[in-house]
């Protein structure tokens, strides 16, 4: 982890994204970037350890002790962005869970307060008015919030992170993936058949990535990897520039004729 978060730094990446239920992530980037900490964005999300203090996920009790422990994790007193973590439209509605990140705002312990999801839910955080950002899910094989969420977003000034922008290259797996978004990526793009994933694979990462990033309204991406020279290989890709516009409509066309009605956006 620390040859990999340096690297990345080292290579210009200067957005770090994660969350206090991704086990040990914050503790690693606090323990090994934290030095460095003037030369990146740093996002973390809240919501999901109830079990660590038995309380019920997004309990606002459980909400404001996250927040002080990724604080202590990440070695750092504010972050710069603090999301709300895949809660439900109800969960939204009802309120409590927005005011203690708007609490968290005022209070300076992060520069500006998003929502991270989607479906309806994402929907919702744009619509009210609240959030200063929205992490949603956009790629090649999840185009639903390039209509609902996105539009709005950009209307609105918001900031848009997408996540999973090249759709786990679910489709380099052959049909050998173990399951979750690969599986469900994968059987989307056996019947998407897009021309362009038959070519040699970084053409069709490249292609798929700035697919994501060709969208109206989309700010930036965040592409894991475990490879310490993947953030650079990724940088090069990306010097093409936007996807041709034709290119991107035909690969829209694609979508709309061919998407079912369950190829929601996945949380």
């Amino acid at each position: 982890m620390r040859t990999l978060l340096n690297a990345a730094l080292d290579a210009g990446l200067n957005v770090i994204d994660t969350g206090e239920c991704y086990h040990g992530s914050e503790e690693m980037i606090g323990n090994t970037v934290s030095h460095r900490r003037h030369e990146y964005f740093l996002f973390s999300k809240c919501g999901h350890s109830g079990k660590d203090f038995g309380l019920a996920d997004w309990d606002p009790k459980l909400l404001e002790l996250t927040i002080e422990r990724s604080l202590k994790r990440l070695k750092t007193d504010r972050l710069d962005l603090l999301q709300v973590h895949s809660c439900s439209l109800e969960m939204l509605q009802q309120g409590d869970v927005i005011a203690v990140v708007e609490k968290a705002k005022k209070a300076g312990k992060t520069r500006f307060i998003g929502y991270s999801g989607d479906g309806a839910a994402a929907r919702y955080a744009v619509e009210c008015g609240r959030f200063d950002t929205l992490q949603t899910s956009c790629s090649i094989a999840d185009q639903e919030s390039i209509e609902l969420s996105i539009p709005l977003a950009k209307e609105r000034h918001m900031g848009v992170i997408c996540k999973r922008p090249v759709a786990n290259v679910a489709w380099h797996s052959k049909g050998t993936y173990l399951g979750g978004y690969d599986k469900a990526y994968y059987e989307r793009l056996l019947a998407l058949a897009y021309d362009f994933l038959d070519e040699p694979l970084a053409d069709a990462v490249s292609t798929a990535l700035r697919f994501t990033l060709s969208v109206p309204g989309v700010t930036t991406a965040i592409v894991g990897t475990k490879t310490p020279e993947r953030w650079r290989q990724n940088a090069e890709l990306l010097k093409a520039g936007p996807l041709p516009a034709a290119q991107f409509e035909a690969i829209r066309k694609r979508w709309r004729e061919v998407a079912q009605d369950d190829w929601v956006g996945l949380t």
